[in-house]
């Protein structure tokens, strides 16, 4: 199945909504295709009174190095997962070869292990975060200070740091729109998927063909886990803030729609068809073509509703991709 579509570079997002909550958002009926337009501060009133919201509480660092090579020449890193020991997942421009010598600055050295493996030496983590970027998806052109786009590209309750991407359906909640979400009685529920760049990349044929993605680190808790099922069991619909979380609620979800509190890595492919276990609803934004994203949004709902609703979005001018506007699909 191809899950391509044209998209205008105009419609792009470089910069977030501003207040973030005025993104706009479309609703979109699952089963109907049925569609209509709204803004993401209207979220109250589109959820139903005891929904429960689950968000991915996960931090992104700055995961972007800019360093040289002791044999001379310039060299870019990006730190994708911490594997312990001082060992880094990385990607690199240029290359790197095993062996070779970085620098990045006073403190702060790197040893290549592999051709994407890195131990980085560092006497103390506080300086990572003062040299290291924001890392940026490549599709955004945001010529903003390092110290405001760090704060653009988080969400307003990250807590653990570990993402080199944001989860990015939470950039569209202010602490005001979580206060009159909870005032309505809505529960929030929080669990950590730390995000990898494989997210905005297209599935390989291995992957399509094995049913696993590249895998990215979570943990769901017991006491969520415990409140999660309570809710589930009485009737409340579970809406899922971003595919982040989605993977999450069910790679720890059994066909009986309970879940099991875990912490590992997750390799989950949520591709059609897939029947969802525990997510009701998904709270999330337009996603890049050919993507394991657009694929799970296919999948919770069609392929041929997610096309009338991207169709629509790009004739309203609706705005694309990590800074751009919201669905909310239930």
């Amino acid at each position: 199945m191809n899950f391509s579509y044209r998209l205008p570079s105009d419609l792009i997002a470089d910069f977030p909504a501003s207040p973030r909550d005025h993104s706009r958002l479309l609703m979109i009926n699952r089963r109907t295709g049925e569609l209509s337009h709204h803004h993401f501060y209207d979220l109250p009133r589109l959820l139903k009174p005891a929904d429960v919201l689950v968000f991915n509480q996960t931090k992104v660092f700055p995961a972007r190095l800019h360093g040289f090579k002791l044999t001379g020449g310039k060299v870019e890193i990006l730190l994708l997962k911490n594997r312990g020991n001082d060992l880094w997942e990385v990607i690199s421009h240029p290359g790197i070869k095993p062996g070779q010598s970085l620098i990045f600055a006073p403190g702060i050295i790197g040893v290549v292990v592999s051709p994407d493996v890195l131990k980085l030496k560092i006497k103390n983590l506080k300086l990572l975060s003062k040299i290291g970027e924001t890392p940026l998806p490549p599709y955004i052109h945001n010529p903003s200070p390092e110290s405001l786009l760090k704060k653009q590209y988080q969400t307003v309750y990250a807590k653990t740091g570990g993402s080199a991407a944001a989860p990015t359906a939470g950039l569209h909640f202010t602490t005001r729109l979580l206060h009159e979400l909870r005032a309505n009685g809505h529960d929030l529920e929080y669990v950590t998927l730390h995000v990898g760049l494989g997210t905005f990349k297209p599935p390989t044929p291995e992957q399509i063909s094995s049913g696993h993605l590249h895998s990215e680190w979570f943990t769901l808790d017991a006491e969520t886990a415990s409140r999660l099922n309570a809710a589930k069991a009485s009737g409340r619909r579970i809406i899922a803030v971003g595919t982040t979380t989605t993977r999450v609620l069910e790679t720890c979800s059994n066909s009986n729609s309970l879940l099991t509190a875990r912490t590992g890595e997750t390799d989950i492919f949520i591709k059609p068809p897939y029947k969802f276990k525990f997510v009701d609803g998904l709270i999330t934004n337009f996603h890049l073509p050919d993507s394991s994203l657009i694929m799970l949004v296919s999948a919770f709902s069609s392929w041929p509703i997610i096309q009338k609703a991207y169709h629509t979005a790009i004739c309203e001018k609706y705005r694309f991709f990590s800074f751009g506007d919201a669905c909310l699909i239930s």
